[in-house]
């Protein structure tokens, strides 16, 4: 059955980003990625303009699913019930999009479009800051100094999801667990066995 336009362009974005997540963008070519849809390389320049075009509409598309998950999470709650959730959307998105993944964390194209996972990272943390914001008022501390914790929350977060996208060890739920026992607790008042309870709603 021959595809329509916009199914087409789905089926490039969907080959492109497993080639970008296996190769990163400078060893991929629009000929393997051509070659994979099993059409010419001319489709391809026709829907994106380029392998620059369709690596950046790969990556709009991953930003967008991960901050639209990080937004969802962090709505109203508890300051440490929305840093388990936090933890947990990176965590699933490392887990179930392992390819969307690699994309915004591998070598970015010399493009303009620098810092892609740092740029989501500053969008996540801007949201976060939000709320420790209110958790300061709340506490009687000082809020000047919000974004600071926010930066070190957030990168703390996915510093750690970087690594466990390689190691995959301890499970997803331990590795939670322990995120926020550090950031939670402290170093100085760490629990021994953390967990994070299966009934939480995330």
């Amino acid at each position: 059955m021959r595809m329509t336009g916009a199914q087409r362009r789905q089926q490039l974005v969907t080959i492109a980003r497993s080639v970008f997540a296996e190769r990163g963008f400078d060893a991929t070519s629009v000929e393997e990625i051509a070659a994979r849809a099993k059409v010419s390389k001319p489709v391809v320049y026709e829907h994106f303009g380029g392998k620059e075009g369709l690596y950046a509409v790969v990556v709009d598309r991953e930003m967008s699913l991960l901050l639209g998950r990080f937004e969802a999470a962090l709505q109203e709650g508890h300051p440490r019930v929305l840093l388990e959730r936090a933890a947990f959307v990176l965590l699933d998105y490392i887990e179930n999009e392992t390819d969307g993944f690699k994309v915004l964390t591998r070598d970015t194209p010399p493009t303009g479009r620098a810092g892609t996972f740092s740029s989501l990272i500053n969008d996540v943390a801007s949201r976060v800051e939000h709320i420790l914001d209110r958790a300061f008022k709340a506490g009687g501390y000082e809020t000047k100094l919000a974004g600071l914790y926010s930066q070190a929350l957030v990168g703390m977060v996915a510093a750690t999801g970087q690594w466990w996208l390689e190691a995959r060890k301890p499970k997803k739920e331990i590795v939670a667990a322990h995120l926020v026992n550090l950031a939670w607790n402290g170093l100085a008042h760490l629990d021994a066995s953390p967990t994070i309870p299966r009934t939480r709603d995330r």
